[in-house]
């Protein structure tokens, strides 16, 4: 396996997930994918790894500059209700969290929305329950919270469908191993797998240990060697 460089990388590892050929499953495949990345980058950007923006999605982060020529507002034409920034910017300002603290806020937020969405009879992964602990835990730091915050990446997108018009989930009963060619599934995979890396590029999770959750979460699932894994993905 190769060593991370500045770009971050689990040596070679491979990726392959659930689907079939139905329109239907697709559906759910996509929906399953947008979720995880949705998760994937509020949790980064939580901890200013990196924002939305490194998707091409600033979305309202800056302010609109003001065109040249624009009339500026008359004193005559200010109402009460625009003062009401002004006593917001003078009230003091809120202590800023620790790493530790935004990771433990990011997984209470992440076990919320998996447990809320569980389709009925649907059991949650044993790795929320280790996230909750790690969370929980006054003996545990960042690196661990980040670790166990993956692990329930995975473990999400590898054991539940998400229903496209519910957004519940359900577990289920996709052949990875023999469907490693739909783009949705090489697709997911690559999301979790550069998730890693940008974990060790922040350096919130060593590389032995990005290796040996990539190797269980990920590469096992595919069938793949190391070697397979990642020229199955590109690298």
């Amino acid at each position: 396996m190769e060593k991370v460089g500045r770009q971050g990388r689990c040596d070679r590892i491979h990726l392959p997930y659930r689907n079939t050929t139905s329109a239907r499953d697709r559906e759910k495949m996509k929906s399953s994918h947008a979720a995880v990345a949705a998760l994937s980058f509020a949790v980064l950007d939580s901890i200013d790894a990196f924002s939305l923006a490194s998707r091409g999605h600033r979305g309202a982060r800056y302010a609109k500059p003001q065109r040249a020529g624009s009339p500026r507002p008359s004193p005559a034409a200010l109402k009460m209700s625009d003062l009401g920034s002004d006593f917001a910017s003078a009230m003091p300002a809120k202590p800023e969290l620790s790493m530790k603290e935004k990771l433990e806020e990011s997984a209470t937020v992440f076990i919320a929305d998996i447990e809320s969405r569980l389709a009925d009879g649907v059991d949650a992964p044993p790795e929320i329950e280790a996230l909750k602990e790690a969370r929980d835990s006054p003996d545990s730091d960042e690196k661990l919270l980040a670790l166990r915050i993956y692990e329930l990446m995975i473990e999400q997108g590898m054991l539940y469908d998400i229903d496209a018009e519910t957004g519940k989930l359900s577990l289920t009963n996709f052949d990875i191993k023999n469907n490693l060619d739909i783009p949705e599934v090489k697709a997911e995979f690559a999301h979790l797998y550069k998730y890693g890396m940008q974990l060790i590029g922040r350096e919130l999770i060593d590389l032995e240990t990005c290796k040996g959750v990539v190797q269980k979460g990920l590469i096992d699932r595919t069938g793949l060697t190391p070697e397979e894994f990642d020229e199955w993905l590109g690298y």
